[in-house]
């Protein structure tokens, strides 16, 4: 009696599949927030002349198109070739991630981050200087025209930081990338 009873419980190992609809939202996501990006690179570095910001909303937006070696403020810009590497790590673990999609949510997040991720691989391996060492276009400025209060940023910084954001508040709401939520905690004592 106790071994059918060991038999008929679920299994811990319990193979989780994603969903089609979770996987069509991560690829529909990322290729969207990708297209954008790139669309807008192609816009900024056609119309855009890096010595000229254009002021827009009364100086709390500059279109001013610059070429970042580095991360935001240029940090790190004597490691440009570390930046490729990191997202192709990210690209990695979100298909890893996507083993067990189910949550649309997460695929959303997931697909903004995967998205913004492979928006600044691309230029990192096909801009000037060369392969894995280019340099991402960015053009958005916040309060200032050459990025002194905020980073100049693109949409694919943009993709990924609400992706971030997404998944951060997912984790704090105890939503699960296979759908299931996590149970509240009782308090003791």
């Amino acid at each position: 009696m106790v071994q059918s009873e060991v038999e008929s419980s679920p299994s811990a190992e319990t193979v989780v599949r994603p969903s089609r609809r979770a996987l069509g939202f991560l690829a529909g996501v990322s290729a969207l927030a990708l297209a954008l990006d790139l669309a807008s690179k192609q816009l900024a570095t056609s119309m855009l002349d890096p010595d000229e910001p254009v002021k827009l909303l009364g100086g709390a937006l500059y279109l001013s198109l610059t070429r970042n070696a580095g991360a935001a403020f240029s940090l790190f810009r004597d490691f440009t070739m570390i930046f490729p590497i990191i997202a192709l790590g990210v690209v990695i673990w979100i298909g890893w991630m996507a083993r067990t999609l189910r949550s649309t949510p997460w695929a959303v997040a997931l697909g903004l981050v995967l998205g913004g991720a492979l928006g600044n691989l691309l230029d990192r391996i096909f801009r000037a200087p060369g392969p894995f060492e280019g340099h991402v276009v960015d053009f958005f400025s916040l309060f200032d025209p050459h990025g002194q209060v905020f980073p100049i940023f693109n949409v694919a910084d943009m993709a990924l930081t609400f992706g971030v954001v997404l998944a951060v508040l997912l984790e704090l709401l105890g939503r699960q990338r296979d759908g299931t939520r996590l149970a509240k905690r009782e308090s003791t004592g």
